[in-house]
C-alpha cells in the first residue's frame, strides 16, 4: 500500500506498507538524502511474512515533497516526520531500524520519544556527538577523507546519466571490497530511484540542515529500550570500532556484526540482516510477553 502523508503545511512525504496491518511494525528510516526505495524488497518482503513493514521518503527526497529553500528545518525534523508517519498509519509503537543519519535519527528518538519504539536498530552509524569514549579509549572514528573529498562533488549539475553513474561510484565505495560489487544491480535501484522521485537532482538538502540538536550521545547512558547496534566492518564511514563504542555506550544493547559489509545493502546481506533483524525483534517481544 503506497500513499501520502501530510507531516507540515505544504510538505508531504511518500509512505509505503507492507505486510499484515494488525502485526507489530517496522518502520524503516533511510540515510540522509537518499529514497526509502533504498531499503531493498528483499528484506522488507522477508520481514512483511510477520511484521507490518514501513518505508518512506524522507522530505527533499523521492516522491515526497522538496522544498528545502523556500521551508528549511534542522536535521531533528526528520525525526518528527517518522513519528508523523507512525501518526498517520495510526501505529502506537514501532520497531525502528535506521541506515546511516537514519541511524543518528533512531537515536534522537531513543533518547527524546523513547515511549514510541518497541525496539532501535541503528546501522552504519556513530553514535551521536557527546558520547564519551570506552575505558580503553576507542571512540567513533572519522569518515575517510577520499570518501569526504568524492562527495564534496555530490552536488554538482550532471544529466542523468552522467548522475546514475556517479551514484554508482559512491555504491562501490560504500560497498566495501569483500562482497562483489554487481554494478547492475546498483545501477538499476538508481534509474528507478530516479524514476520514482520523476528528477534525478539531489539539492542535498540535509547536507545543509543544521545538526546541532543531534548532540545528545551523553543520554544515550539512560536508554532503556531493547537497541540492537549492527557493525559494518567495510563501511568507510562507520568502522566497526564506532559501533563497538555506540553498542557499550547504551546500556544492554546488543551487538552483532556482519561480516563483509559495507554502507550498503547489497542482495548478498540480506538474508543475513533479515535475520538479525528477526532474531533481535523476537527477542524484544518474547521479554515483554513474559512479563
Amino acid at each position: 500500500m503506497e500513499r501520502f502523508v501530510e507531516v507540515a503545511p505544504g510538505v508531504s512525504l511518500w509512505v509505503e506498507s507492507r505486510g499484515p496491518e494488525n502485526a507489530p511494525a517496522v518502520l524503516f528510516i533511510m540515510g540522509a538524502n537518499a529514497s526509502g526505495l533504498a531499503w531493498p524488497d528483499e528484506l522488507l518482503d522477508l520481514l512483511a511474512r510477520k511484521y507490518r513493514v514501513i518505508r518512506y521518503d524522507h522530505r527533499d527526497t523521492g516522491a515526497s515533497t522538496w522544498a528545502f529553500d523556500t521551508k528549511p528545518y534542522a536535521l531533528t525534523q526528520l525525526a518528527k516526520d517518522a513519528l508523523a508517519v507512525l501518526d498517520a498509519l495510526g501505529i502506537a509503537r514501532a520497531h525502528v531500524v535506521g541506515l546511516s543519519v537514519g541511524g543518528f535519527l533512531t537515536q534522537w528518538l531513543l533518547v527524546e520519544h523513547p515511549g514510541r519504539l518497541l525496539s532501535a536498530t541503528v546501522i552504519g552509524a556513530a553514535a551521536l556527538q557527546g558520547t564519551p569514549a570506552l575505558a580503553d579509549g576507542t571512540a567513533q572514528a572519522p569518515i575517510d577523507p577520499e570518501l569526504l573529498e568524492f562527495w564534496s562533488h555530490m552536488f554538482e549539475p550532471r544529466d542523468r546519466e552522467a548522475e546514475i553513474e556517479w551514484r554508482l561510484e559512491n555504491w562501490r565505495r560504500l560497498h566495501g571490497r569483500v562482497i562483489p560489487f554487481d554494478p547492475e544491480e546498483f545501477r538499476a535501484l538508481e534509474r528507478r530511484i530516479i524514476a520514482h522521485a520523476g528528477r534525478h537532482d539531489n539539492p542535498g538538502a540535509h547536507a545543509r540542515a543544521d545538526y546541532s540538536a543531534l548532540a545528545r550521545g551523553a543520554e544515550l547512558a539512560h536508554v532503556t529500550v531493547p537497541t540492537l547496534v549492527i557493525a559494518t566492518p567495510e563501511d568507510p564511514t562507520c568502522p566497526a570500532s564506532s559501533s563497538r563504542h555506540l553498542a557499550e555506550n547504551i546500556p544492554g544493547s546488543t551487538l552483532v556484526t556482519i561480516e563483509g559489509m559495507g554502507h550498503a545493502i547489497p542482495r548478498a546481506v540480506v538474508p543475513r540482516l533479515g535475520a538479525a533483524l528477526l532474531n533481535h525483534f523476537e527477542a524484544v517481544e518474547g521479554r515483554v510477553g513474559s512479563r
